[in-house]
């Protein structure tokens, strides 16, 4: 599909401010946001008391900020991918467990990378297709037009596909029995009846299953994928091995096992870097007994 003119003409002048300039301007623009939105201020606060009881106000608040900051920069960086090739891919990130995913994709089953607003994973995303082959990547489209169809035009590249989550099952099990791959972030709360209740930071978060059913549908392998910034301002993509599957014949429950699985992953990696986390979502806001009640109904 051609994408406007207008989404090519503010890619050229936002990739064209000097990135320095552009992290500089959203970072403080991302101070001023965190003192100004009190109601996202107090999720992130909220959510990080609950998950971490054992640190302090003052370490819970430089989290928060920090949060906030880690995606200012990745938005500052988001127009340059356009400029990212294989020639110069090396100066802004490096991939450690290449090798895990070149042998998953010549199993010939589909790959499904699984991930979380963390870091920076477009430049993840990017530098994957740029060293291998495009992949696809699963969304929620945004309410805003002119993002969502900026976010998929640079996405789109490097020969990165978006696909919108809204009844995509059909299609994501096609692309993955092609020998596609995949990769949705998965750390996001959704709805009692589009997932199954996890323990994630000991509190019952509803997480998608969707990551499960397709794994266990297609026997696609499931690898977790997370792009970190490191002290330098690199970047470093970290994709682990091949997940063992639980697979009993109890599908429901098998479902819910594999879920928790993945789910204990990024709560490890958030746990080391709780500043590259995306706290202020409400990761909590479905809870069980809302879903007991409908099912009561």
């Amino acid at each position: 599909m051609k994408s406007p003119i207008k989404i090519k003409l503010a890619v050229f002048v936002f990739s064209s401010i000097p990135v320095a300039v552009r992290r500089g301007v959203l970072l403080i623009l991302s101070d001023f946001i965190y003192y100004l939105s009190l109601k996202h201020r107090l999720i992130a606060i909220h959510n990080l008391t609950r998950s971490f009881p054992e640190k302090t106000l003052e370490d819970i608040l430089k989290i928060a900020k920090a949060s906030y900051r880690s995606f200012a920069i990745m938005v500052a960086e988001f127009p340059g991918l356009s400029g990212l090739s294989k020639d110069n891919i090396h100066r802004w990130i490096e991939v450690k467990g290449l090798k895990n995913y070149i042998e998953a994709c010549r199993e010939n089953k589909g790959v499904l990378l699984f991930s979380a607003h963390f870091g920076n994973w477009e430049i993840g995303n990017t530098a994957l297709a740029l060293l291998t082959k495009p992949l696809i990547f699963m969304m929620r489209r945004l309410d805003n037009l002119f993002l969502d169809e900026l976010t998929t035009y640079l996405r789109g590249r490097c020969g990165n596909l978006s696909l919108h989550k809204q009844k995509a099952m059909r299609q994501s099990l096609r692309l993955l029995e092609s020998g596609e791959t995949i990769n949705i972030l998965i750390d996001q709360n959704v709805s009692g009846n589009e997932g199954v209740f996890v323990d994630f930071f000991g509190r019952p978060a509803c997480a998608t299953s969707g990551l499960a059913r397709m794994g266990q549908h297609t026997g696609a392998a499931i690898m977790p994928a997370f792009t970190r910034r490191l002290p330098n301002g690199k970047y470093l993509l970290e994709i682990g091995p091949k997940m063992e599957i639980i697979n009993t014949g109890n599908l429901d429950e098998d479902v819910l096992l594999n879920t928790q699985k993945f789910n204990k992953v990024i709560e490890e990696y958030v746990r080391k870097y709780p500043e590259q986390w995306l706290w202020l979502h409400q990761r909590w806001k479905t809870k069980p007994w809302q879903v007991k009640s409908r099912n009561k109904k």
